[in-house]
């Protein structure tokens, strides 16, 4: 294996890949906003519901979210901020598209995680925390809306710690929060960075810092302010984590930061620190170890993600991939592991949402779109290495609501048959057979009841196809994971079902989780797992 090359370690270098979680309506497509906007990468931000101007966020560019509001598809957006250049994975918050959010977590090195100041963590934050636990990904916490009222800040911090086992080190520190709010104070440079709500929509507008023990402070915040802020720092001080660089890059350290995304204040501060506090692009286990983007030379890369339809005049599939390592270029030829041949990625792009520009080159830690003509999965691998690895394979989570979906008009079967499978190929939906039947019968199951609404949405706006749907009572899956099991053969319980997915392999549903133990016991060196494989 020859060297990897000064222009592409330096190029590596100066990539940072982060997804952005949050529960609906914490700031999170708002902070996303004001990055790109720091970046240079759009001029003006439009409030995701501002109804005034009717503009809708960048990073929402399905139809279905600007109904709603609402993100349901992560977006990939990328731009370049002090010599860094940023790929930023915004997911959807709503829980009913947690799976999307899974696989994005896979091909980011860190999270920004954004609570509301007034709510703390909420209930999708706490699932999607867990992930981000799992990869031991770093995790940086935006504690957004302080110009609303806000909880008290131990409070918030006490949350954190609690509900999602991590401990925290406030960076800077709010004084007061609505009405009363007048900025943060810097704990390393003891210097006060006052708020103004003069910024909303642009970057203009001075940051104003002035140190805490100049005498024009005094003048600035309340003197009640004053005092409650050594208060409360002296306590900190004394009981709270101290930064730890290491723990922070574990995973188990979160710096804190306090600001508010709609009016700019605090956004760049965050921005700063969080650029000085994570890495270039991380390793990747493989099965055939571990791939390190400084040592390895070829190019490398997965896909965590396909969007069909994007754009509607295009009607194409988009493969989203993450590279590992390397230097992509437009037009190379590389190997695809799991199709067992050479393929050709043609009409390489980068994403503004659905604004998209062709690029000649990309590195490790950059995110993609490639023209996928329909041989791409997700968790698949292609690489320019002579050696034939692959990377782990991206989880296959559990629906939880199950449907049977059928066609209104039979002379549409084609359309219909094409439309659920390439929506299905996407991982929004999975998709089961009757165990002894062909495709006539087709069972949906999606993780959140919302993801239905998609899917008959979709089909009808972007396959011209209705559909009816019944909800089926079963709320348990299982992946049988010995393959040698006689599915004609086994035992099970009254409420149970059995199925295969496109792939020809067997399942079973269950109505009631009793049923899953019962089943296991009546067929002897049965497993059945929670989890399938991409």
């Amino acid at each position: 294996m020859s060297e990897i090359t000064n222009e592409i370690k330096n190029e590596i270098k100066k990539r940072r890949t982060f997804a952005i979680i949050s529960h609906p309506d914490a700031g999170k497509t708002t902070l996303t906003e004001k990055f790109l906007l720091y970046g240079g990468a759009i001029n003006q931000a439009g409030s995701v519901k501002g109804k005034a101007t009717a503009k809708h966020a960048v990073s929402d560019w399905m139809e279905i979210e600007k109904e709603r509001g609402i993100s349901v598809t992560s977006s990939v957006l990328q731009f370049n901020y002090d010599g860094f250049c940023i790929n930023i994975l915004d997911t959807p918050g709503h829980q009913d598209f947690s799976e999307d959010t899974y696989r994005t977590l896979m091909a980011a090195d860190s999270a920004v995680m954004v609570i509301d100041a007034s709510k703390g963590v909420e209930a999708q934050t706490r699932k999607l925390f867990k992930v981000c636990t799992m990869r031991h990904i770093p995790i940086f916490t935006f504690i957004n809306k302080m110009d609303r009222e806000a909880m008290d800040t131990f409070e918030l911090l006490d949350d954190i710690e609690n509900e999602l086992g991590i401990a925290t080190c406030p960076v800077n520190w709010p004084i007061g929060s609505g009405k009363e709010f007048r900025g943060v104070y810097d704990r390393n440079t003891k210097k006060v960075e006052l708020f103004s709500d003069t910024q909303k929509g642009t970057t203009q507008g001075e940051v104003r810092k002035i140190d805490i023990n100049d005498p024009e402070i005094d003048s600035l915040i309340t003197e009640d302010q004053k005092n409650q802020l050594e208060e409360e720092i002296e306590l900190q001080d004394g009981a709270g984590a101290e930064f730890d660089q290491e723990l922070v890059s574990k995973g188990e350290l979160s710096p804190v930061f306090f600001g508010s995304a709609l009016t700019n204040f605090g956004v760049e501060t965050f921005l700063q620190h969080f650029l000085a506090m994570t890495s270039s692009p991380l390793p990747r286990k493989s099965d055939d170890g571990i791939i390190d983007p400084m040592k390895e030379e070829d190019f490398s890369a997965f896909v965590f993600k396909i969007q069909a339809n994007m754009n509607k005049a295009h009607r194409d599939r988009i493969a989203f991939m993450r590279i590992c390592s390397g230097k992509f270029e437009a037009g190379m030829d590389v190997f695809h592991i799991q199709g067992g041949k050479k393929v050709r990625l043609s009409q390489p792009q980068q994403m503004m949402a659905s604004e998209r520009h062709m690029v000649s080159e990309a590195y490790g830690g950059d995110i993609i779109g490639v023209f996928d003509p329909g041989i791409f999965s997700i968790g698949d691998t292609l690489t320019t290495s002579a050696k034939r690895y692959a990377y782990e394979g991206i989880p296959t989570f559990a629906p939880e609501h199950f449907a049977r979906v059928r066609q209104v008009d039979t002379m549409k079967r084609k359309q219909f048959i094409k439309g659920i499978n390439q929506i299905a190929q996407e991982g929004a939906i999975q998709i089961f057979q009757e165990y002894n039947t062909g495709m006539e019968e087709i069972i949906v199951g999606v993780v959140g009841v919302l993801q239905f609404d998609v899917l008959k949405y979709r089909l009808e706006n972007e396959y011209n196809v209705e559909i009816r749907m019944d909800s089926l009572p079963y709320e348990y899956i299982r992946w049988i994971a010995n393959e040698e099991v006689d599915m004609d053969k086994l035992s099970g319980t009254s409420d149970m079902k059995k199925i295969k997915d496109l792939k020809g392999r067997p399942l079973l549903l269950f109505v009631n989780e009793w049923s899953v133990r019962m089943t296991q016991e009546r067929n002897d060196g049965l497993i059945l797992e929670e989890f399938g494989r991409s």
